[in-house]
Protein backbone atom coordinates (compact mmCIF):
# COMPACT_ATOMS: atom_id res chain seq x y z
CA UNK A 1 0.00 0.00 0.00
CA UNK A 2 1.05 3.60 -0.50
CA UNK A 3 2.45 5.19 2.21
CA UNK A 4 1.17 8.34 0.77
CA UNK A 5 -2.53 7.41 0.71
CA UNK A 6 -1.99 6.61 4.84
CA UNK A 7 -0.30 10.00 5.21
CA UNK A 8 -2.99 11.57 3.18
CA UNK A 9 -5.68 9.52 5.78
CA UNK A 10 -4.16 10.24 8.93
CA UNK A 11 -3.91 14.88 7.83
CA UNK A 12 -7.55 14.43 7.45
CA UNK A 13 -8.25 12.24 10.70
CA UNK A 14 -6.16 14.62 12.11
CA UNK A 15 -7.88 17.94 11.04
CA UNK A 16 -11.05 16.71 10.72
CA UNK A 17 -11.50 18.48 7.53
CA UNK A 18 -10.52 17.58 3.54
CA UNK A 19 -9.91 21.00 3.40
CA UNK A 20 -7.96 21.63 5.80
CA UNK A 21 -5.49 18.73 5.12
CA UNK A 22 -5.86 19.59 1.57
CA UNK A 23 -3.87 22.83 2.57
CA UNK A 24 -1.66 20.94 4.89
CA UNK A 25 -0.18 19.04 2.30
CA UNK A 26 -0.41 21.55 -0.11
CA UNK A 27 -2.78 19.74 -2.66
CA UNK A 28 -5.78 20.34 -4.27
CA UNK A 29 -9.11 19.28 -2.45
CA UNK A 30 -10.39 17.03 -5.70
CA UNK A 31 -6.24 15.56 -5.57
CA UNK A 32 -7.40 14.52 -1.64
CA UNK A 33 -10.22 13.21 -2.08
CA UNK A 34 -9.08 11.01 -4.83
CA UNK A 35 -6.32 9.45 -2.15
CA UNK A 36 -8.89 9.25 0.19
CA UNK A 37 -11.20 7.09 -2.11
CA UNK A 38 -8.77 5.24 -3.79
CA UNK A 39 -7.82 3.95 0.28
CA UNK A 40 -10.91 3.27 0.80
CA UNK A 41 -11.44 1.24 -2.20
CA UNK A 42 -8.59 -0.63 -1.29
CA UNK A 43 -9.21 -1.69 1.97
CA UNK A 44 -12.97 -2.20 0.59
CA UNK A 45 -14.51 -0.23 3.37
CA UNK A 46 -15.79 3.61 4.21
CA UNK A 47 -13.10 5.49 6.59
CA UNK A 48 -14.50 8.87 6.60
CA UNK A 49 -18.25 10.56 6.63
CA UNK A 50 -18.23 13.79 4.74
CA UNK A 51 -20.64 15.69 6.07
CA UNK A 52 -20.96 20.10 5.94
CA UNK A 53 -19.15 19.84 9.58
CA UNK A 54 -15.97 18.21 7.96
CA UNK A 55 -14.91 14.51 7.80
CA UNK A 56 -15.40 12.34 10.82
CA UNK A 57 -14.19 9.06 11.10
CA UNK A 58 -16.14 6.16 10.82
CA UNK A 59 -15.74 2.84 13.57
CA UNK A 60 -13.82 0.63 11.25
CA UNK A 61 -11.79 4.24 10.24
CA UNK A 62 -10.57 4.69 13.86
CA UNK A 63 -8.97 1.64 13.66
CA UNK A 64 -7.51 1.93 10.58
CA UNK A 65 -6.22 5.47 11.77
CA UNK A 66 -4.05 3.12 14.55
CA UNK A 67 -2.63 0.76 12.33
CA UNK A 68 -2.05 3.69 9.91
CA UNK A 69 0.01 5.66 12.83
CA UNK A 70 2.33 2.74 13.58
CA UNK A 71 2.98 1.97 10.11
CA UNK A 72 3.88 5.49 9.24
CA UNK A 73 6.16 5.45 12.58
CA UNK A 74 7.47 2.13 11.58
CA UNK A 75 8.59 3.27 8.16
CA UNK A 76 10.20 6.92 9.42
CA UNK A 77 12.10 4.49 11.88
CA UNK A 78 13.12 2.60 9.36
CA UNK A 79 14.45 5.60 7.12
CA UNK A 80 16.02 6.89 10.25
CA UNK A 81 18.35 3.99 10.92
CA UNK A 82 19.26 3.73 7.44
CA UNK A 83 19.75 7.61 7.21
CA UNK A 84 22.20 6.87 10.54
CA UNK A 85 24.27 4.05 8.96
CA UNK A 86 24.67 6.02 6.04
CA UNK A 87 26.35 8.74 8.44
CA UNK A 88 28.21 5.69 10.03
CA UNK A 89 26.84 6.43 13.16
CA UNK A 90 25.56 3.00 13.58
CA UNK A 91 26.04 -0.03 11.40
CA UNK A 92 28.38 -3.44 12.23
CA UNK A 93 31.29 -4.40 10.12
CA UNK A 94 31.66 -8.15 9.67
CA UNK A 95 35.39 -8.76 9.04
CA UNK A 96 37.97 -11.56 9.54
CA UNK A 97 41.46 -12.38 9.11
CA UNK A 98 44.39 -14.61 10.23
CA UNK A 99 46.53 -14.48 12.96
CA UNK A 100 48.20 -11.70 11.65
CA UNK A 101 45.70 -9.56 10.27
CA UNK A 102 43.80 -10.12 13.51
CA UNK A 103 46.63 -9.44 16.25
CA UNK A 104 48.84 -6.80 14.45
CA UNK A 105 46.56 -4.93 11.18
CA UNK A 106 43.23 -4.18 12.29
CA UNK A 107 43.55 -3.25 15.91
CA UNK A 108 45.33 0.11 14.77
CA UNK A 109 42.69 0.34 11.68
CA UNK A 110 39.86 -0.27 13.99
CA UNK A 111 40.98 2.02 16.87
CA UNK A 112 41.26 4.69 14.46
CA UNK A 113 38.05 4.43 12.36
CA UNK A 114 35.90 4.15 15.68
CA UNK A 115 37.66 7.47 16.91
CA UNK A 116 35.71 9.06 14.16
CA UNK A 117 32.54 6.83 14.02
CA UNK A 118 32.35 5.48 17.93
CA UNK A 119 28.83 4.18 16.97
CA UNK A 120 29.81 1.31 14.24
CA UNK A 121 30.25 -1.96 16.02
CA UNK A 122 32.74 -5.10 14.60
CA UNK A 123 32.07 -8.84 14.25
CA UNK A 124 35.57 -10.25 13.82
CA UNK A 125 36.60 -13.47 13.24
CA UNK A 126 40.47 -15.11 13.00
CA UNK A 127 40.88 -18.17 10.96
CA UNK A 128 43.44 -19.10 7.97
CA UNK A 129 42.98 -16.98 4.39
CA UNK A 130 41.19 -20.04 2.97
CA UNK A 131 38.40 -20.22 5.67
CA UNK A 132 38.13 -16.42 5.79
CA UNK A 133 37.66 -16.46 1.68
CA UNK A 134 34.89 -19.21 1.81
CA UNK A 135 33.05 -16.98 4.71
CA UNK A 136 33.68 -13.57 2.27
CA UNK A 137 32.27 -15.56 -0.95
CA UNK A 138 29.69 -17.22 1.04
CA UNK A 139 28.21 -13.65 2.60
CA UNK A 140 29.00 -14.47 5.87
CA UNK A 141 31.47 -12.04 6.12
CA UNK A 142 31.56 -8.90 4.33
CA UNK A 143 35.56 -8.14 4.72
CA UNK A 144 38.59 -10.58 4.87
CA UNK A 145 42.07 -9.70 5.40
CA UNK A 146 44.07 -12.67 3.94
CA UNK A 147 47.67 -13.87 2.73
CA UNK A 148 47.44 -14.52 -1.50
CA UNK A 149 46.77 -16.15 -3.47
CA UNK A 150 43.29 -16.38 -3.44
CA UNK A 151 41.39 -18.39 -6.16
CA UNK A 152 37.79 -17.47 -5.51
CA UNK A 153 36.75 -16.42 -9.03
CA UNK A 154 33.89 -14.34 -7.04
CA UNK A 155 36.33 -12.69 -4.96
CA UNK A 156 37.10 -8.81 -5.34
CA UNK A 157 41.03 -8.96 -4.54
CA UNK A 158 42.73 -5.59 -3.57
CA UNK A 159 46.21 -5.61 -2.59
CA UNK A 160 46.92 -4.11 1.18
CA UNK A 161 50.51 -4.70 2.42
CA UNK A 162 53.88 -6.98 1.41
CA UNK A 163 54.33 -8.76 4.67
CA UNK A 164 58.23 -9.86 5.58
CA UNK A 165 59.28 -13.12 7.20
CA UNK A 166 61.63 -13.21 9.73
CA UNK A 167 64.12 -15.66 11.66
CA UNK A 168 63.22 -15.38 15.26
CA UNK A 169 65.40 -16.46 18.56
CA UNK A 170 65.95 -16.18 22.00
CA UNK A 171 68.15 -13.82 23.59
CA UNK A 172 70.56 -16.65 24.54
CA UNK A 173 70.33 -18.72 21.13
CA UNK A 174 73.68 -19.13 19.60
CA UNK A 175 72.81 -17.97 16.62
CA UNK A 176 71.37 -14.86 18.14
CA UNK A 177 74.89 -13.42 18.63
CA UNK A 178 75.52 -13.61 14.37
CA UNK A 179 75.05 -10.44 12.41
CA UNK A 180 74.20 -13.20 9.95
CA UNK A 181 73.24 -17.19 9.50
CA UNK A 182 73.87 -19.00 6.31
CA UNK A 183 71.06 -21.24 5.43
CA UNK A 184 73.23 -24.41 5.90
CA UNK A 185 73.19 -23.57 10.00
CA UNK A 186 69.22 -24.09 9.91
CA UNK A 187 69.56 -27.62 9.29
CA UNK A 188 69.98 -28.96 12.74
CA UNK A 189 67.63 -26.48 14.25
CA UNK A 190 64.38 -27.38 16.15
CA UNK A 191 61.61 -25.09 14.99
CA UNK A 192 58.11 -23.77 16.07
CA UNK A 193 55.97 -23.42 12.74
CA UNK A 194 52.78 -22.63 11.40
CA UNK A 195 49.74 -24.82 11.83
CA UNK A 196 50.83 -27.17 8.64
CA UNK A 197 48.33 -26.12 5.52
CA UNK A 198 47.99 -22.72 6.34
CA UNK A 199 48.80 -20.05 3.75
CA UNK A 200 51.88 -18.80 5.87
CA UNK A 201 53.04 -22.03 6.54
CA UNK A 202 53.25 -23.03 2.43
CA UNK A 203 54.88 -19.99 1.33
CA UNK A 204 57.68 -20.84 4.75
CA UNK A 205 58.16 -24.23 3.81
CA UNK A 206 58.12 -23.29 -0.28
CA UNK A 207 60.74 -20.98 0.33
CA UNK A 208 63.28 -23.26 2.05
CA UNK A 209 62.43 -26.03 -0.24
CA UNK A 210 63.54 -23.82 -3.15
CA UNK A 211 66.67 -22.79 -1.29
CA UNK A 212 67.62 -26.59 -0.46
CA UNK A 213 66.93 -26.42 2.96
CA UNK A 214 64.86 -28.64 5.06
CA UNK A 215 64.35 -27.94 9.21
CA UNK A 216 62.99 -30.36 12.18
CA UNK A 217 59.57 -29.15 12.94
CA UNK A 218 58.73 -29.68 16.47
CA UNK A 219 56.17 -27.95 17.06
CA UNK A 220 52.89 -26.51 14.91
CA UNK A 221 51.10 -23.40 16.57
CA UNK A 222 48.03 -21.26 14.97
CA UNK A 223 48.85 -18.11 16.35
CA UNK A 224 52.37 -15.46 16.71
CA UNK A 225 52.03 -14.59 19.80
CA UNK A 226 51.51 -18.11 20.54
CA UNK A 227 54.47 -19.21 18.75
CA UNK A 228 57.33 -15.93 19.99
CA UNK A 229 56.09 -17.26 23.36
CA UNK A 230 56.85 -21.06 22.43
CA UNK A 231 60.35 -20.03 21.17
CA UNK A 232 61.19 -17.22 24.44
CA UNK A 233 60.06 -20.51 26.77
CA UNK A 234 61.90 -23.73 24.96
CA UNK A 235 64.70 -21.74 22.76
CA UNK A 236 63.29 -23.29 19.59
CA UNK A 237 63.84 -20.89 16.46
CA UNK A 238 60.87 -20.10 14.28
CA UNK A 239 59.73 -17.95 11.24
CA UNK A 240 57.25 -15.34 11.96
CA UNK A 241 55.90 -11.74 10.24
CA UNK A 242 57.81 -9.55 11.08
CA UNK A 243 54.86 -7.44 12.26
CA UNK A 244 54.83 -9.58 15.14
CA UNK A 245 58.50 -8.90 16.74
CA UNK A 246 56.98 -5.36 17.25
CA UNK A 247 57.55 -4.47 21.27
CA UNK A 248 58.83 -7.73 21.90
CA UNK A 249 61.36 -8.20 23.99
CA UNK A 250 61.98 -12.00 24.76
CA UNK A 251 63.23 -12.71 20.90
CA UNK A 252 65.58 -11.28 18.69
CA UNK A 253 65.45 -11.43 14.44
CA UNK A 254 68.26 -13.41 12.83
CA UNK A 255 69.30 -11.97 9.31
CA UNK A 256 69.46 -15.33 6.93
CA UNK A 257 72.06 -14.82 3.73
CA UNK A 258 70.62 -15.87 0.93
CA UNK A 259 66.96 -15.91 1.99
CA UNK A 260 64.09 -14.00 2.09
CA UNK A 261 60.45 -14.50 2.37
CA UNK A 262 57.35 -12.13 1.98
CA UNK A 263 54.02 -12.63 1.72
CA UNK A 264 51.34 -10.59 -0.16
CA UNK A 265 48.05 -9.43 1.74
CA UNK A 266 45.16 -8.29 0.37
CA UNK A 267 41.29 -7.36 1.30
CA UNK A 268 39.09 -8.89 -0.11
CA UNK A 269 35.17 -8.60 -0.54
CA UNK A 270 32.41 -10.32 -2.32
CA UNK A 271 31.67 -9.85 -5.55
CA UNK A 272 29.02 -7.72 -6.85
CA UNK A 273 27.52 -7.59 -3.38
CA UNK A 274 26.57 -4.35 -1.81
CA UNK A 275 28.79 -3.45 0.91
CA UNK A 276 27.22 -1.94 4.21
CA UNK A 277 28.18 1.89 4.50
CA UNK A 278 30.19 0.96 7.56
CA UNK A 279 32.01 -1.70 6.06
CA UNK A 280 32.70 0.14 3.20
CA UNK A 281 33.84 2.99 4.72
CA UNK A 282 36.36 0.62 7.07
CA UNK A 283 37.45 -0.90 4.04
CA UNK A 284 38.85 2.35 2.45
CA UNK A 285 40.22 3.63 5.83
CA UNK A 286 42.39 -0.16 6.39
CA UNK A 287 43.45 0.50 3.07
CA UNK A 288 44.32 3.98 4.01
CA UNK A 289 46.32 3.30 6.93
CA UNK A 290 48.84 0.43 5.15
CA UNK A 291 49.76 2.58 2.19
Amino acid sequence: MDLLLLRSFLAVADSGSITEAAERLRVTQPALSRRLQQLEEHLGVTLLERGRKGARLTEIGRLVQGEAQGLVARYEQMRELVSSHQRLEGGTVRIGGGATAVSFILPEAIAAFQTAHPQVRFQMREAGSSEIADDVAAGRLEIGVVTLPVRDRDLVVTPLTTDRIVLVARHDHPLAHRRRVRLQDLADQAFVAFEAGSALRQIIDGKLREAGVEVNVVMELRSIPAILRMVATTGNLAFVSHLGMQQQADVVAIAVAGLRIERRLAVIARRGSRMSPAARAFSQRLQSLQS
